[in-house]
């Protein structure tokens, strides 16, 4: 059991569950004759119009704490133009939250960015950091009151991992190593040409090159980009609301290694999270995002053996890398710490509630330690939209019949509120 004011939650994505994201870059991508996408997104399981039933289960079941994310795309359609009945949407999420005894951890941005913003160079044009800057300045304006613990940008990190995952893909030419990083995504693609044409005409852009949404390969300079976006954001949303808290969060591994892979594995986590120090030592906490381990040798990612249990996603099974990751955070960033996404791809439920289990039994013992550990959020909430992987991946705690909508919580849902 944790402490009463540890915050136990879970969490969603705006165009994972919400529905009909149709100024998103993802809604664009999604419906390109050749996506890289296995299915659109569609409604979702449209938690636009059932969020209030979706925190009365969480509620419910004892959990404390919601995270979920503002949809940029939605609020801001068009440059500068805002639209006020999305943002009484928001509104009304959070101040059920608060009619619930829940705490709400709010996202700026997960991953789906508005489609202006990404056929203007996106996460690549040096502009992107003022526009996003200008929209969490708005957000806090309009919505600051209701909110307490703010993320800026999901898993910041992720594009340099992306960009590693296909610079290794096209060596290899092959899948190999897909399963090594921590979102749905399809890395391979046929009739590659055809879908740049389409991409091009999608967005209203000459040159297809020039689209950079979030998840896709990014430069150097494309990688702190979002780091600037993320201060820039941060210290606006900190001058209109002093009493926020703020952070990103961050995608990272429980990077271990054989012998051999000393010098790898020190490189790899360099990459996933030391190198960003810099620009995280000003915010109030970080959030930690985990749900598997990589293992090192001297040839570099040893793959999982043939006996290892894999998830859906196809890495490893492996509940306690979550607690290790937070303990190794924590020798290098010495503020509060939130678990913001942690979970697993499963069709057993009953493993889902081992994994929950397993799970937060060592992350008490990080608390144990004096770690400055002051929440979990299971990913996710309800089974939705896995990004390029479509329907098919199910991490909820709570099903959908996505033909009428209708709720099923799972037993996980009661083993995590059990925590409390």
């Amino acid at each position: 059991m944790f402490e009463k004011n540890f915050m136990l939650g879970a969490a969603t994505a705006a165009h994972q569950v919400e529905g009909n994201n149709v100024n998103s870059d993802c809604w664009a991508l999604e419906h390109i004759a050749h996506s890289s996408y296995d299915e659109p997104s569609g409604a979702a399981v449209d938690h636009y119009h059932h969020f209030r039933k979706d925190i009365d289960l969480l509620a419910e079941a004892g959990l404390n704490s919601y995270r979920f994310s503002l949809e940029w795309a939605r609020i801001e359609p068009q440059e500068g133009c805002f639209d006020e009945t999305e943002i009484e949407h928001y509104r009304q999420v959070l101040r059920y939250c608060h009619e619930k005894n829940v705490i709400p951890i709010v996202t700026m941005h997960h991953f789906s960015s508005p489609k202006w913003l990404t056929a203007d160079g996106g996460w690549e044009n040096p502009e992107v950091a003022g526009r996003f800057a200008a929209y969490c300045t708005r957000m806090a304006a309009e919505l600051g009151d209701l909110m307490e613990y703010v993320c800026t940008i999901n898993e910041a990190n992720m594009r340099l991992q992306l960009s590693a995952l296909i610079r290794d893909m096209m060596k290899k030419m092959q899948n190999a190593g897909e399963g090594n990083v921590q979102v749905g995504f399809n890395a391979m693609q046929e009739n590659m040409k055809l879908a740049m044409a389409e991409t091009a005409a999608a967005f209203q852009v000459a040159d297809p090159r020039q689209v950079h949404p979030f998840v896709s390969e990014c430069t150097p300079e494309g990688d702190l980009l979002v780091m600037k976006a993320h201060e820039a954001a941060r210290d606006a949303m900190k001058a209109k609301c002093p009493h926020l808290k703020i952070g990103l969060t961050l995608s990272l591994h429980d990077i271990q290694h054989a012998e051999g892979g000393e010098e790898r594995a020190k490189e790899e986590w360099n990459n996933e999270f030391v190198h960003y120090l810099p620009y995280i030592q000003n915010d109030d906490f970080l959030g930690v995002q985990c749900y598997t381990r990589k293992v090192f040798g001297a040839d570099g990612i040893v793959q999982p053996d043939d006996g290892m249990k894999l998830t859906q996603m196809g890495y490893e099974d492996d509940p306690v890398a979550i607690a290790n990751v937070v303990c190794t955070v924590a020798k290098d960033f010495h503020k509060d710490l939130i678990v913001t996404e942690n979970g697993i791809a499963t069709a057993d439920d009953e493993r889902r509630c081992e994994f929950i289990t397993q799970a937060l039994q060592s992350l008490q013992q990080c608390i144990v330690k004096g770690i400055p550990l002051k929440g979990y959020m299971y990913w996710s909430l309800l089974d939705n939209f896995e990004w390029q992987k479509g329907f098919a991946k199910t991490f909820g705690l709570i099903a959908v019949d996505r033909n009428t909508m209708e709720r099923h919580p799972k037993k996980s849902l009661k083993v995590l509120g059990e925590f409390v």
